[in-house]
């Protein structure tokens, strides 16, 4: 009994751990389920199973609304009060919103396997975690005292445009209108995590590039922020429209922004320390995807042709998202507990082999012959990488800090 006292402590130190923890399994659980109705459904292993919904929009869920907000809720319980010097936290806030997501989760794996109605529940719960989050940092940003708060301001409305998506997908399970699911799909990425991804790299990146590089230059272009979230709101705008012929003209601007910071964030400088390299990496997919996804409707609007398939989407997802998710949890994890600020080569090697998970997913749209093998393989790829990675760190956040402080 007191060893299990002693985890729960350890889980409710600091708002990262028990979030974090829930993140990392569902991360493990959602792309296992996956690969196994990729199995079968391809003929590979098993048989066809019948899912409570659509398992593509299942998955889409999962990963967008039920995966990444656990790693995003965690990182700003940590860092919001920090950025602008407000209260804490408070455990009970936290634990909540990690225990109702959790709990959201939990059914709706429950419902995929029972009935839509359990899905419907899980969502709810899930709404109502993210709902105290939503307002738990919301309270942070308007009782701090006047200071530059652009960044979280920024990170606020996404956050509570992610809110109003996983809102829309469930009143897209009460109601099966199609309207509605896409707006929850386009919204989860483009009004959502993008923005917040975009914003958190455009603030922590050349915040750490200049705590380890020598005569390192910050380059924090607000103009250009701006800028991309406006044509980043704008390529959202017009997928949901369903005007993928003119996503070019946002996208080309996206695409040239992305790789200008990579430059000026000096990428090529970052391999000095694989724990800075990761986090450049991840970015410089940000702006492939983009430029991926403005080949791809140019080409359509000069010649109907529709090229690549879901290629830049997976590209944003597995190379920007996921790999900026890892690069940053491994970070927060390692500060957090008190271990040095090093990455050592087997966590290196596996965020290499989340770089080979986008390559294969995008080969998988561009050779469309070979596809559905390579889903399976882009699957059971990350799979393995973030099992083994989940395997090293989880433990961190249900032990007491190395250095024997408190959190």
């Amino acid at each position: 009994m007191n060893k299990q006292l002693t985890i729960l402590d350890h889980l409710s130190a600091a708002p990262h751990r028990g979030l974090f923890l829930a993140g990392t399994l569902q991360g493990v659980l959602t792309v296992l389920w996956w690969l196994f109705d990729l199995s079968g459904r391809y003929g590979i292993a098993g048989s066809i199973t019948v899912w409570g919904i659509a398992p593509t929009w299942a998955h889409a869920f999962l990963m967008v609304y039920g995966f990444f907000p656990f790693f995003i809720f965690g990182f700003l319980f940590t860092t919001y009060p920090n950025w602008m010097n407000g209260d804490k936290v408070k455990p009970r806030e936290y634990v909540t919103t990690g225990g109702l997501m959790a709990a959201g989760v939990i059914l709706f794996y429950v419902g995929l396997l029972t009935h839509k109605v359990i899905i419907i529940a899980g969502v709810e719960l899930m709404l109502i975690g993210w709902g105290v989050a939503v307002y738990v940092l919301f309270r942070i940003l308007l009782t701090t005292p006047v200071q530059d708060k652009r960044h979280a301001r920024v990170i606020s409305a996404a956050l509570l445009m992610g809110w109003l998506g996983g809102m829309a997908y469930l009143l897209w399970l009460v109601t099966d209108s199609r309207v509605i699911l896409d707006f929850a799909r386009h919204a989860g990425i483009w009004f959502f995590l993008l923005p917040i991804v975009l914003t958190v790299s455009h603030r922590m990146i050349p915040f750490f590039s200049s705590r380890v590089l020598e005569n390192y230059e910050m380059v924090r272009p607000f103009w250009m922020l701006w800028l991309m979230l406006g044509c980043i709101v704008a390529h959202g705008v017009l997928q949901w429209l369903e005007f993928p012929a003119y996503l070019w003209m946002v996208d080309f601007p996206l695409a040239i922004c992305a790789l200008y910071l990579s430059y000026r964030w000096q990428l090529q400088r970052s391999f000095q320390v694989s724990l800075l390299a990761v986090l450049h990496i991840s970015f410089a997919w940000f702006g492939v995807a983009m430029l991926l996804y403005a080949v791809q409707s140019l080409i359509y609007f000069a010649s109907g042709n529709w090229l690549f398939g879901l290629a830049p989407l997976h590209a944003l997802g597995i190379g920007f998202f996921s790999g900026m998710i890892l690069a940053m949890a491994s970070r927060v994890t390692l500060g957090h507990s008190g271990r040095p600020l090093e990455l050592d080569r087997l966590t290196w090697l596996l965020f290499l082999g989340f770089q080979a998970t986008a390559v294969i997913r995008i080969l998988s749209d561009v050779v469309p012959m070979i596809g559905p093998m390579l889903y399976v393989v882009a699957a059971l790829v990350w799979l393995v990488c973030f099992g083994l990675w989940a395997g090293k760190f989880t433990p961190i956040y249900w032990r007491a800090r190395v250095d024997g402080k408190a959190g």
